[in-house]
This record gives C-alpha cells, sequence and structure tokens, in this order.
C-alpha cells in the first residue's frame, strides 16, 4: 500500500464526519474503504489507497488499513491513529464504532485530490445513513467481490467488469503494474 499516514487520516476523519457514526462500525469502515477505492477505479482508473484487498465472508477488506484500523481499537495509545479517530462499544449492540476525535479540516484536505474528494463525497452520500447490512449486501453485488473466492486477493481490474465501470481493463491493469 502506498497511502501516507496524512491522507488514511484525512480520509478517516472524513468518513467519520459525513456519516452518521451510529453505524459506523469496522465492518461498515472497511465498505466504505472498498467503494472509495473501487468507485474511483471505474471512473478514473486508479484506488485512491492501492491496499491489497481481501474476499471476506462479509465482503472485500483493505488488509492493511484493516489491520491499523483494528490496532487503533484494541491499543489506540500504540496506534498510527491515536491522533484521529477513537472507538466506543455502545451497550447492547454488537459493534466497535469508529469516532473522529475532530472535524475534517482544510489542512486534511490538502491530502486529496479533486477526484477523491469527489469520490469520497460520493460514497458518503450513497452509504452514510445506511446500515452495515445495506453496505454489506452492495458489496456482495460488485463484480469485484462476486467474483473471488473466500481468502483470495481482489485485483482491482475486476472493477472493469461491472457495468458501471467507465474505465477499460487494460487501463486499470497498467496502473496496477505501475503499483
Amino acid at each position: 500500500m502506498n497511502i501516507p499516514s496524512g491522507k488514511l487520516k484525512a480520509i478517516l476523519l472524513y468518513f467519520g464526519n459525513n456519516t452518521d457514526t451510529k453505524y459506523l462500525g469496522k465492518v461498515k469502515l472497511m465498505k466504505l474503504f472498498y467503494f472509495l477505492d473501487f468507485l474511483h477505479v471505474k471512473k478514473y482508473g486508479s484506488p485512491v489507497t492501492y491496499d491489497t484487498y481481501i474476499h471476506l465472508e462479509h465482503g472485500p477488506i483493505p488488509s492493511l488499513i484493516k489491520n491499523l484500523i483494528d490496532t487503533a481499537s484494541e491499543d489506540l495509545d500504540n496506534s498510527l491513529l491515536t491522533d484521529t479517530i477513537a472507538f466506543e462499544k455502545p451497550s447492547g449492540i454488537n459493534m466497535i464504532r469508529m469516532l473522529p476525535k475532530r472535524s475534517f479540516s482544510e489542512s486534511d484536505k490538502k491530502y486529496l485530490s479533486e477526484t477523491e474528494l469527489e469520490i469520497l463525497n460520493l460514497v458518503c452520500a450513497k452509504f452514510g445513513g445506511k446500515n452495515t447490512k445495506y453496505i454489506k449486501d452492495m458489496s456482495h453485488k460488485e463484480a469485484p467481490w462476486s467474483n473471488t473466492q473466500l481468502l483470495q486477493k481482489i485485483s482491482y481490474q475486476l472493477a472493469a467488469e461491472d457495468p458501471d465501470c467507465q474505465v477499460e481493463r487494460e487501463d486499470i491493469e497498467l496502473l496496477e503494474k505501475i503499483y
């Protein structure tokens, strides 16, 4: 993964400030990253995070980002994300909710291109108020998840198999080789 920590923190703050945090558990957060990357691939030919996605039971998961989020939720004091996010376990709910520690700012915005901000906004508008089941089910309808098997790496090229892809598979393949 080639995402700088400042960019990752900016994305987390954007998600935390532009979605209903009542539903922002770790599973939904992983799906938000999936849609951010794969919608950007479908429109512009390249992902935002360049993380490696793995096919898991509950949908596609960005592997390094998941590890960073797990560390932050289990041992925030030793996490790269200690200044950015916090986690809480609401009583009576089987989820660990992510909360932003501050607002998304102009200084965070500098880490993101205009196209990345466009897709972040689209993802939050489409999924921000939806629950985990909804976004999980939507990710299962996508070709990258439905055309892979459990624990298999999900290639960004599979985005070209979805009808809403505006980029040729060869162009995605070329960019994937560069990174």
